[in-house]
């Protein structure tokens, strides 16, 4: 990691940037075929950052056709996968020559800390990119055991043309989630970067042009999700798609693919995370910087974010005590300044859903208010009734809901009352306990006395209407890019004799 600048260093590093703005397709960047596009701005201040070219029905019909070609024709999908492997390192340093660029963009696109793009996003995406590399020669097709008469070989084959969709809240470090193990295992993709988030992805396909990468392997496409999003769901051409982001939206993918050529979709979607506290839990200052870290990373823009503290009531007031110690060592303001900790929501209409929920608790213990155009201040809220709506939907800001239980079974039960089951974290010093609550919450990462994701060996995703189709991260994150074939080969005298 680079040492940290000063903010005016980083401001003067912003001042320098110019942003891609074109579609990128087939090796190069171009306009939109409509000669559309759209403002992106930077969340901060209000101010324009570029004119992105609005891609249509019309420029994925191309880019598909484009990767497509590079698919069948085997420049990447046939290519020696140690070969592909080096393209993908070179990727990686390329990103890592460039990374205070790519953070200062990303942290002026998205509203997100300097600070944590510097010291999480961007390392993380380049290690994402290097793993996912590394693993290309190293996953083994199989031969099954059969009798002497026959071999059955199963191959892992990539499953061709993919939409990689890709949320707001992570530009770079989802990109690399999805096209890390995408091109790792031989797919041509088009990228459908988020409209709010669209400047790194452009420039990453840049470098990956200059790492090797063959033209029309890697394709992005800016727009709006009916623009873009919806074409490149429907089209007939694409073989699968990978979504990251809103449940609502996933619906739509799924609909998409049913209604053209039944494309495979895997979808990432929304949390309501439970932190459960019992009251055997130690060291809790510790615990409460878990809580707090899980809470307001991100501004809360997170989906596996610890947005429901449940807390055994026996340890609720110095739990509390020392979770509001912590959080106010989170200060807000201008992203470019890498001592704040939460910086700018990252829309007008997102910080206005946000706020919407300020207002819907029995106490305020902390925060509540608003600054500037998007900001949004921690806030916990004390929450008596479990149905109310910042206890129950995803709010996707930096709000805490604290519910309070009596015995270890209440605690699991609220946990589970969700109509989401991504992440989950639980906290206490008794072993039975640990293990029977992370087995009886129906979420597909649970953490034990600690707040986190697990790494980029272990997969992501989740329950119930978090997703479902695949994972991200880990070796399971290649299976969705891949089809499965038998081959069957019959090696008894019986055969010959048939062919003669």
């Amino acid at each position: 990691m680079n040492a940290l600048l000063t903010i005016d260093d980083y401001s003067a590093i912003a001042a320098t940037v110019v942003p891609p703005t074109g579609a990128f397709i087939d090796g190069s960047f171009r306009p939109a075929v409509s000669g559309k596009t759209f403002q992106t701005v930077n969340p901060a201040t209000g101010d324009v950052l570029a004119e992105v070219a609005s891609c249509e029905a019309a420029d994925v019909d191309f880019a598909v056709q484009k990767a497509r070609e590079a698919f069948d024709d085997g420049r990447w999908s046939r290519l020696h996968p140690g070969a592909r492997k080096e393209v993908l390192i070179r990727l990686a340093k390329l990103m890592t020559r460039n990374a205070r660029e790519l953070a200062v963009l990303e942290s002026l696109d998205s509203g997100k800390p300097i600070y944590d793009c510097e010291t999480v996003d961007i390392p993380e995406t380049i290690h994402v990119l290097k793993w996912h590399a590394e693993l290309i020669d190293k996953i083994y097709d199989q031969v099954s055991p059969a009798s002497d008469d026959h071999i059955a070989m199963i191959l892992r084959e990539p499953v061709g043309v993919v939409g990689l969709v890709l949320p707001w809240n992570f530009p770079l470090l989802m990109l690399a989630w999805k096209i890390g193990p995408a091109l790792a295992s031989g797919c041509s993709v088009i990228v459908k970067p988020a409209s709010e988030t669209s400047l790194t992805a452009l420039r990453v396909a840049e470098l990956a042009m200059e790492a090797g990468l063959p033209a029309g392997v890697l394709n992005v496409v800016p727009g709006s999700g009916r623009g873009a999003g919806e074409p490149l769901g429907r089209h007939m051409d694409v073989d699968m798609v990978s979504f990251t982001g809103s449940t609502a939206t996933g619906r739509r993918f799924l609909s998409y693919s049913a209604e053209s050529n039944l494309k495979e979709v895997v979808l990432e979607m929304g949390g309501k995370n439970p932190a459960v506290v019992l009251d055997d839990a130690e060291n809790l200052d510790r615990v409460a910087a878990h809580i707090v870290n899980g809470a307001f990373w991100n501004m809360g823009e997170n989906c596996s974010a610890a947005s429901r503290l449940i807390v055994q009531n026996g340890i609720k007031e110095e739990l509390l005590d020392r979770v509001l110690a912590h959080a106010r060592e989170w200060p807000m303001g201008n992203p470019l300044d890498p001592r704040n900790r939460v910086g700018a929501l990252v829309s007008q209409s997102h910080f206005a859903k946000v706020s919407s929920y300020l207002g819907g608790a029995d106490r305020v213990l902390m925060g509540g208010g608003t600054q500037g155009g998007a900001f949004v201040e921690p806030t916990i809220l004390e929450v008596g009734d479990p149905k109310a709506l910042p206890a129950r939907e995803e709010i996707f800001g930096p709000i805490l809901s604290v519910l309070t239980v009596g015995s270890f079974d209440e605690a699991i039960r609220l946990a589970n009352d969700t109509d989401y089951g991504l992440a989950a974290s639980i906290f206490t010093s008794n072993v039975k306990k640990a293990i029977r609550g992370a087995r009886a919450i129906r979420a597909g990462t649970v953490t034990v006395n600690s707040f986190g994701e697990g790494d980029i060996t272990t997969p992501f995703g989740g329950y119930k209407q978090s997703g479902f189709g695949g994972r991200d991260n880990g070796i399971h994150a290649h299976d969705q890019y891949t089809q499965l074939k038998t081959i069957w080969v019959d090696l008894s005298d019986d055969a010959d004799e048939a062919v003669d």
